[in-house]
């Protein structure tokens, strides 16, 4: 019988880790030859965004400028650095795989008093923004961005591409899951850091592909657009901007040829696009959000996940400094985390509303979080039974499903890394892959990447928050993990976030 299944489908069970044979698929990686992750542009006007993170502002221009280079550095700057040879290795405020960054950010101005019209990069390594085209190409962005509403408000925008090869490199075919998680971490930290710094930032994730990229003169074969994040002034009484819907369906391709590994990724990112089409009208309302926690099991134990919102301090410097040291946790003790400690987790990135007298964005952009589910391994918890929850944001309650203690699975779950064994609590996102790819088409696959990274970023920055260790892991036997948890075997896993107390180091 022929393949029926969409290529999302058949990526998905192409890249899927096996204990059978992934030791055999395994290759050595020539470290010499590790993608830089930095983008080098030889002509450009630079502007030097580094005097306006400590000095104080003398004047309105000052402001404005202080505010999107906090913005930039909050969410994609260097925070630190470790001796590597020659060229030290460079960490960000986003984590990413590996460290590889796959994420470039440019910033398109419409034209404001302080910026030129034009096109600009990041420079993370120097905290500069460089233009390297003068021209207005707003209208542009608009057609291609299918006129969405708010970029008809608004004067900046923020572009999110992947170089693709920077995590292929390492990760291969299965390098597109980690791209867009790492830029759904860029995301959270963009989501946050706008509130900082009083921008609000309105998520694109549907735009036709081409168009943006040639917005941009990038080369599609080597990187692609990933994101549109118009960003709305607050303190603009005319940017104050209703919301609207980020994702749009892309097709789904049922007849796709038989591809070498290698291949995939590329092959299957070129049809998750959305093709130009100027004739095309898009209803930018946003969906209802009244859907219903999807799992309720029978007779289950049902533990109330109630918390008092995370205190982020006066002006939330607290969150600030909170993004500029996370690091990722290498090894976790294996004390006991407490109910109320992850209860607060589950708050800060379930329950955006509570914060909303914290200045915090109440109702914050994804792609569509209808779609992505949270099951978690409890191994140590005070107050809470050892076994696998279903977490119920709707209800803000957790419903057990299963009653073991998991951290032997788990440590073989995590591909043998100690962090699945230690970790007090295991946390997974998922999603019913069949039912995302009939509402978005295969482009879902890219959505439910980039909700799953946004959530488990919320997650990395109230757990350093409160003092507790965590990492996310892309890396995992994913038949196994619905297997030995008892998640249902329609949810395809996205994401494993670890929790648990931090080794002291010797």
């Amino acid at each position: 019988m022929p393949d029926v299944t969409s290529i999302a489908a058949h990526y998905h069970e192409r890249t899927k880790y096996d204990p059978e044979t992934i030791h055999a698929k395994s290759k050595s990686l020539d470290w010499n030859q590790q993608p830089v992750p930095f983008k080098d542009y030889k002509i450009g006007v630079s502007f030097d965004l580094k005097p306006y993170l400590n000095d104080p502002p003398q004047d309105v221009a000052g402001v404005w400028w202080q505010r999107l280079s906090k913005l930039l550095f909050c969410s994609y700057g260097l925070t630190g650095m470790v001796p590597t040879g020659a060229e030290p290795h460079y960490m960000r405020a986003s984590p990413s795989a590996g460290g590889l960054y796959p994420a470039e950010i440019y910033l398109i101005s419409r034209g404001t008093p302080f910026l030129p019209a034009g096109l600009y990069n990041y420079q993370a390594k120097t905290h500069s923004l460089l233009q390297f085209w003068e021209s207005d190409v707003w209208t542009s962005l608009q057609s291609a961005c299918f006129w969405n509403p708010v970029l008809e408000g608004t004067q900046l925008a923020i572009v999110i591409s992947a170089v693709f090869y920077r995590s292929f490199w390492r990760y291969e075919d299965r390098a597109y899951r980690r791209i867009f998680l790492d830029t759904g971490h860029l995301l959270g930290n963009l989501e946050l850091a706008s509130s900082l710094n009083d921008f609000r930032p309105h998520l694109i994730a549907g735009f036709a592909d081409e168009a943006v990229n040639q917005l941009l003169y990038l080369d599609s074969q080597q990187e692609g657009t990933i994101a549109v994040i118009p960003l709305a002034d607050v303190r603009e009484v005319t940017q104050n901007l209703p919301l609207t819907k980020a994702a749009l369906p892309s097709g789904t391709q049922l007849d796709y040829p038989n591809l070498d590994d290698g291949e995939l990724l590329s092959y299957f990112h070129q049809t998750t696009q959305i093709p130009v089409n100027p004739a095309a009208k898009v209803n930018w309302k946003p969906a209802s959000t009244e859907e219903q926690d999807k799992y309720n099991f029978p007779f289950c134990l049902k533990v109330s996940t109630a918390s008092a919102a995370i205190a982020w301090g006066d002006q939330l410097e607290n969150l600030e400094q909170t993004i500029l040291r996370r690091r990722s946790t290498r090894a976790y003790s294996g004390a006991a985390l407490t109910l109320d400690e992850l209860n607060a987790l589950l708050d800060f990135t379930y329950q955006p509303q509570h914060y909303v007298e914290q200045t915090l964005d109440g109702s914050p952009d994804y792609c569509d979080l209808s779609l992505v589910e949270t099951f978690i391994a409890v191994s140590s918890v005070t107050g809470l039974e050892e076994g696998c929850y279903y977490y119920a944001p709707k209800a803000q309650e957790l419903r057990q499903i299963r009653f073991k203690n998991f951290r032997r699975e788990l440590h073989y779950l995590c591909l043998g890394q100690d962090l699945g064994r230690d970790a007090g609590a295991v946390l997974f996102h998922t999603a019913d892959l069949k039912a995302a790819i009939e509402r978005y088409g295969d482009r879902a696959y890219r959505y439910l990447h980039l909700d799953a990274g946004h959530l488990g970023q919320r997650l990395n920055l109230a757990a350093i928050h409160l003092g507790l260790g965590v990492s996310g892991i892309a890396g995992f036997f994913d038949d196994q993990v619905n297997d030995v948890l008892g998640i249902p075997a329609d949810e395809a896993v996205l994401y494993i976030t670890t929790l648990g107390r931090p080794r002291r180091q010797s």
